[in-house]
């Protein structure tokens, strides 16, 4: 495991340990940690619901295409 110095403004800090006190949290390590992981995880479920839009929109554009609504375009 590596190390990684954060810097955090007091009131930043404060508020956290609030919340950490509030949440049972026992260190702010443990706090950073959870909510970093909490991030990927959100950024990643974006990314799945971004792809899945646009696939969505894919397919109502083929069956669109199908139906003859839309021109098909030449590439």
């Amino acid at each position: 495991m590596e190390n990684m110095s954060l810097k955090l403004e007091r009131n930043f800090l404060n508020a956290i340990v609030k919340v950490m006190k509030k949440h049972n949290y026992v260190t702010k390590t443990e706090f950073v940690r959870e909510a970093v992981r909490d991030k990927i995880r959100m950024l990643e479920e974006r990314e799945i619901v971004e792809d899945k839009n646009v696939f969505n929109q894919i397919l109502k554009s083929e069956k669109n295409i199908k139906k003859g609504r839309i021109k098909e375009f030449k590439y």
